[in-house]
């Protein structure tokens, strides 16, 4: 009977080839689904010197005007449709309710006339949205 020990590797050498492979999967994931995970509407936002805001951890609830005066909204519906004011008034009232703390920024088209902007402020009021803020591209430098 003759014994025979098993070569081991020894504790030093690991094979990485598993590891790249899982790695160039989730890069390729990232990199197919970071496009969608922005959905809305272009808007042509004016621009202002503003200093941006600080990352908070709950994403906002976004109220887009369009240029064409249709109200959109970025929570739990299609953000690509128009939503009445009364509609409005619903979702984000239910928001609000259950996170008081959830920031509420209105997108308004640089070409939209002010009443439809100031109609959206008054509809997230009436939600009971305590703040709203306004969005706007910084200046660009001449």
């Amino acid at each position: 009977m003759s014994l025979r020990r098993k070569r081991h590797k020894p504790m030093g050498e690991i094979n990485v080839v598993p590891y790249i492979d899982v790695m160039l999967v989730l890069l390729v994931i990232f990199m197919v689904t970071a496009p969608l995970l922005y959905q809305g509407v272009d808007v042509d936002l004016p621009q202002a010197e503003a200093e941006p805001l600080t990352q908070q951890e709950q994403d906002p609830v976004i109220v887009t005007v369009t240029a064409s005066g249709d109200y959109m909204l970025s929570i739990g519906i299609d953000p690509e449709e128009p939503i009445t004011p009364e509609e409005m008034t619903e979702l984000v009232a239910r928001v609000v309710r259950n996170n008081p703390q959830t920031p509420v920024l209105v997108r308004g088209d640089r070409n939209v006339a002010y009443g439809h902007v100031l109609t959206a402020m008054s509809t997230l009021q009436r939600a009971g949205v305590p703040q709203v803020g306004l969005m706007t591209q910084p200046a660009q430098e001449n």
